[in-house]
């Protein structure tokens, strides 16, 4: 049925279809008075509506003028138009086999939000569009509910065809908590749940019911993110997991969930976020990371001539991991603690003010610009580790490598009105330091010789991080469309972009706001656990931690995004300099600020001859800018002054940006 062939595989001597590794061959054209069996589209059911993109009305066929000497027909043309269907129908046929049948496992949706019924005699679960499921949990214990969602099929299709389908989601609320006897949270430990232990004790009751019901549990035990499992039979994974709010899983690690959500708002933000980006797993930085894994599985299976086992994934990193060069770790990593000081890569993002020169401390205002979403922009495409380092001395340099490397660049030359690129505090470098590929490809870029005395090399790597980015990106810009602020609006009409965007938080529906929110810190989060530290009490530094133990955590590949976020920063403050005229005197992260002669984006972004520049361009997609806020001129004088960055404070009332 799933191909039209015979299966090349078998289980227990049966042919078998092994969902993605299927092998289509050629079907026969079935006759025209046979009827056509249509499968149903289950993950519709259940499915937000997701806005799309709003693309720039479409103007008809232009054709694009040929370079002088070019035999290459233009776009438009007989030959190129003569592909076009073929592209078209491609696109038109779907998913693949691989993702229609992981799809089709789950007809469900991934989450519910299980409350109790209005007549308060019954359990009644929401779906991720909001609405009620048709069945709820018979039971009254918790074992009843992950039961419930196994047979309901709750869950969500893996993000690449050698990846893992993920695991049902159950939200309890703090009324179907009680109606399940489990405590609310307090501080009493026999009686509540204490957040400081992070998980009800191994003899509590309800803890004792799944056991004998045949569940286990993670080490994490039944906490505000619980994983329920049983041990896999023939390879199959059957696990649940509970998200429950009363605990706290939703109240920070950048969930800002609006007050007074009703349940069915509540599972269709969640379902809105699982949708966009991927059923939530704990904190937005813990989400994020198991969307890299996702999206770039380290092992697939791999048929020998003894059976089946596991290989690696192209583009992937190992599954084993790999520990990082000395000077890429902090100071409490076992590999640093025969660094010399001094020794460490140091990479954070700009925090910098300087005093203004005359001309602009007599402008009326200073304008600040943020860069939309600057981290997630600069992982697209990127380089990234995918081998261990190999150390050489005194090694070639090569662009193409993302490394880390030991040279001297104090007598790079750069703009005195603009942050140094080079080092973390953004002085000028004084002698040897250790820097990544991408800041000395920019100090090739700036005319400079680069000779390394010393490198820790990656043989192997590749964009990583790509299919990462492209997904946020996706997801980002679908919450922007849904909050009315459509991908080309800023191009088509600036004012009107910067009043929507001034009016987003008063007038956003506050359930996508939350999803954007989410968003922006997933995309901050994940870049953040690359360099996980060790937590908790009792730490000696040397010692390992768990987080060393990922295949994701490589600080190199950190700095790696900081410091492109860093380098495309500076190079559009540069070009913008060259365009206005105008030279950012504080920046914070993304956030540069200007001298202005009025109080809006729009007097810092005009150049000369009345056109908009490019080089910060304005607009809603991840590495454009949008306005942050403006200060009178006097008012921040003061703060520098004082000896504080007005970067931090050009918002009204000076608080920091959310996503700074």
């Amino acid at each position: 049925m799933q191909c039209g062939q015979p299966s090349v595989y078998r289980a227990q001597g049966l042919p078998t279809h092994l969902g993605g590794f299927c092998r289509p061959g050629v079907v026969p054209a079935a006759p025209q008075s046979a009827p056509t069996v249509v499968p149903p589209e289950p993950a519709a059911l259940v499915a937000p509506v997701a806005v799309p993109r709003q693309a720039a009305p479409a103007a008809g066929p232009v054709a694009a003028p040929r370079r002088p000497g070019s035999s290459r027909p233009a776009v438009g043309s007989s030959s190129r138009a003569r592909k076009a269907p073929v592209k078209t129908v491609a696109k038109a046929e779907g998913p693949s086999d691989w993702e229609a049948a992981a799809a089709a496992r789950f007809p469900a949706g991934p989450l519910a939000v299980l409350d109790v019924a209005s007549s308060g005699k019954a359990l009644v679960a929401y779906l991720a569009d909001g609405t009620p499921a048709p069945t709820a949990p018979g039971g009254r214990t918790l074992a009843d509910v992950v039961e419930w969602a196994l047979e309901v099929k709750l869950g969500s299709p893996r993000l690449h065809r050698h990846g893992k389908d993920g695991d049902a989601l159950v939200v309890l609320t703090d009324a179907a908590l009680a109606e399940l006897g489990l405590p609310p949270l307090g501080r009493d430990e026999k009686a509540e749940f204490v957040q400081r232990l992070g998980q009800l004790p191994k003899n509590h009751k309800a803890v004792k019911a799944l056991e004998q019901a045949g569940w286990l549990l993670t080490q994490r035990g039944l906490g505000s993110w619980a994983r329920i499992y049983r041990t896999p039979e023939d390879g199959k994974r059957v696990c649940v997991q509970l998200c429950i709010p009363a605990w706290g899983a939703l109240a920070s690690g950048g969930w800002q969930i609006p007050d007074g959500l009703a349940v069915p708002g509540l599972a269709r933000l969640l379902g809105t976020y699982a949708t966009r980006v991927l059923t939530p797993r704990g904190s937005t930085a813990v989400s994020g990371l198991e969307l890299v894994t996702a999206l770039r599985p380290p092992t697939r299976a791999v048929r020998t001539e003894a059976g089946w086992t596991s290989g690696p994934v192209e583009g992937s990193r190992p599954k084993d991991g790999f520990d990082p060069a000395p000077p890429e770790v902090q100071d409490v990593h076992p590999l640093a603690q025969d660094r010399e000081p001094g020794g460490e890569l140091v990479t954070e993002a700009w925090d910098w003010h300087r005093e203004l020169i005359d001309q602009e401390a007599a402008a009326p205002y200073a304008v600040g610009l943020d860069v939309n979403m600057d981290f997630l922009a600069a992982a697209g495409r990127l380089a990234l580790p995918l081998s261990e380092p190999v150390h050489e001395l005194n090694p070639a340099f090569d662009k193409r490598i993302p490394d880390s490397w030991l040279v001297d660049l104090s007598h790079v030359a750069t703009d005195p009105l603009l942050p140094s690129p080079f080092t973390a505090d953004s002085s000028r470098p004084t002698g040897p330091a250790w820097y990544s590929t991408v800041k000395l490809a920019y100090a090739l870029e700036l005319g400079a010789q680069v000779r390394p005395l010393e490198g820790w090399l990656r043989h192997e790597h590749g964009p990583y991080l790509d299919p990462w980015h492209k997904r946020l990106r996706a997801a980002y810009l679908d919450t922007m469309a849904a909050l009315d602020v459509p991908l080309d609006l800023a191009d088509r009409d600036p004012l009107a972009f910067l009043d929507a965007m001034a009016a987003l938080k008063a007038t956003g529906d506050p359930a996508e706001l939350a999803v954007l929110t989410a968003i922006k810190q997933t995309a901050k989060g994940t870049i953040g656990k690359f360099r996980e530290r060790p937590r908790g009490h009792g730490y000696k530094p040397g010692e390992r931690w768990a987080a060393l133990e990922r295949p994701t955590w490589d600080p190199l590949m950190r700095a790696l995004v900081i410091d492109t976020a860093t380098i495309n920063f500076h190079r559009k403050l540069r070009r913008m300099a060259g365009d206005t005229g105008l030279h950012a005197f504080a920046v914070l992260s993304d956030c540069a600020v200007f001298a202005a002669p009025g109080p809006g984006a729009l007097d810092v972004l005009t150049k000369p001859d009345g056109t908009l520049t490019t080089s910060l361009r304005l607009g809603v997609s991840p590495g454009m800018v949008k306005f942050e806020g403006s200060r009178p001129m006097p008012e921040v004088l003061e703060m520098i002054a004082d000896g504080a960055n007005p970067a931090r404070h050009m918002k009204a009332g000076g608080l920091v940006s959310a996503d700074e």
